[in-house]
């Protein structure tokens, strides 16, 4: 069988940080340490790995919002903090590029700072939720139970995936199956231990749950429901009729000791959920269920050109004091771009305007400017940068230039001359002089006269 790893992150959200031992990536968030995993280095913001990883199981744990892709809903940490328990969050995505960037953006749902305390990256096997079409879907875990279980949530090292299965209906008619039950090769690799504890009804009779537990937004789920029989007698047959919410999910399933696994997505759910299990026509046996997952199905969002995140990234590097809230992706998600930073819309999102006057910037320019092509404005005027330059002959669409009031200089600033689109920049006559053919000398200063067009073009 061909494996191909995945990885699994997760967030926890405690009234005090955590400590335990590493699995893949772990990194507690209050800790002063970095992290490996298959020897790359992780940071507490960024974590790289493998570029050929299909896809991210992720959980979340912080406490205002929780991104998969541009997908963002608001994390509410009030009523497991009273009860002295975490908040824990687990999506599934497909990542696009070498970097994982984590992002916590405050909300107007509370006064509170945003805060995290743990991050978990794990890998996961191909074959792991692969009805979902990554391309277009993340999931975002709503619920996953082993039923008929009262014990504390099942997780690695039963789990090797490290997942949580948490107890669920220990008081509606559980049964225990025997150790020995062999199930193997079930799609999502479920662990073992939850083969051993079942909702069941021991004659033909139908079984109702409310699950997943509590009502859930209308929208689109993906939903595994899980099933091994090691209890039915010779010469009797257990054959289930599944209903959710009154519509048929799966007619006469057969449950076998092998185990067997039934999902669909999308499947529309909305509030509470009622999940019925009966007897098919013909059989002897009751229904029974062991293990269950719900997952909301998020349409995949959209992310900035990278060319244009490296380049914003090797910005950042060359200012002393870059903006505090340049990390993660420059633009997304919708209504958090970095401070001075506009953006395209659609879904190729470019960065369009850059404007960061006056704030203090101290510093050089990356030549790595050039590469953001969509650029239309570059205010950076009124700041502390020093040194060249770059050439900006690439932004044919450049039309406001502002670099006054900084320290620094074109080497060769004839190249502004090709910016066909530019209609005003902010420049200055110190230690340059205009010959009649608007070329400039060498090495201008830029200071704080104004133009009306771009004063390098040729009559």
């Amino acid at each position: 069988m061909m494996v191909t790893p995945f990885l699994f992150l997760s967030f926890l959200l405690l009234p005090v940080a955590l400590s335990q031992l590493f699995r893949d990536v772990f990194i507690d968030c209050g800790a002063n340490v970095k992290s490996t995993f298959n020897n790359l280095n992780g940071s507490q913001t960024t974590i790289t790995y493998p570029q050929e990883l299909p896809r991210i199981l992720q959980h979340m744990f912080w406490s205002q919002l929780l991104p998969l892709w541009d997908a963002w809903s608001v994390v509410n940490t009030t009523d497991d903090y009273f009860r002295g328990d975490s908040s824990y969050y687990e999506g599934v995505f497909m990542p696009t590029g070498k970097n994982l960037s984590v992002c916590l953006a405050a909300n107007t749902h509370t006064d509170s700072d945003p805060f995290i305390s743990a991050l978990e990256v794990v890998l996961l096997w191909d074959q792991l939720y692969n009805s979902t079409d990554f391309t277009a879907y993340s999931l975002s875990l709503v619920a996953r139970h082993s039923f008929g279980y009262d014990g504390p949530a099942i997780g690695y090292p039963d789990d090797q995936f490290y997942r949580y299965w948490e107890p669920f209906g220990e008081d509606a008619f559980p049964q225990s199956s025997l150790p020995n039950l062999a199930v193997s090769g079930i799609w999502n690799l479920p662990p073992p231990k939850v083969f051993q504890t079942r909702l069941a009804r021991s004659r033909p009779e139908t079984l109702t749950l409310f699950w997943p537990p509590g009502p859930v937004a209308s929208d689109n789920y993906s939903i595994a429901l899980y099933f091994a029989d090691d209890q039915t007698a010779s010469g009797s047959s257990r054959t289930i009729d599944v209903t959710i919410n009154g519509v048929a999910y799966y007619n006469n399933l057969s449950v076998i000791p092998a185990g067997v696994v039934v999902f669909a997505n999308p499947w529309p759910l909305s509030g509470i959920t009622n999940l019925t299990l009966a007897p098919s026509p013909g059989s002897t046996a009751g229904p029974l269920i062991n293990a269950g997952e719900v997952f909301l199905m998020l349409p995949s969002g959209r992310k900035t050109l990278p060319r244009d995140v490296i380049a914003m990234i090797n910005l950042r590097k060359s200012f002393q004091n870059p903006p505090a809230d340049w990390h993660g992706d420059p633009c997304l998600p919708s209504g958090y771009s970095w401070t001075g930073v506009t953006c395209s819309e659609g879904r190729r999102i470019r960065i369009i305007t850059l404007n960061l006057t006056s704030i203090g910037l101290s510093g050089s320019i990356s030549p790595s400017i050039s590469r953001m092509t969509a650029l239309n404005s570059i205010l950076l005027g009124n700041n502390s940068l020093r040194g060249t330059i770059p050439d900006l002959s690439s932004l044919k669409g450049l039309e406001i230039l502002h670099l006054e009031n900084n320290r620094a200089w074109w080497n060769d600033s004839s190249i502004i001359g090709k910016l066909k689109e530019l209609t005003r920049t902010l420049s200055s006559e110190q230690q340059s002089n205009w010959s009649s053919t608007k070329q400039p000398c060498s090495k201008a200063w830029i200071d704080t006269q104004v133009y009306s067009g771009n004063p390098f073009l040729h009559p």
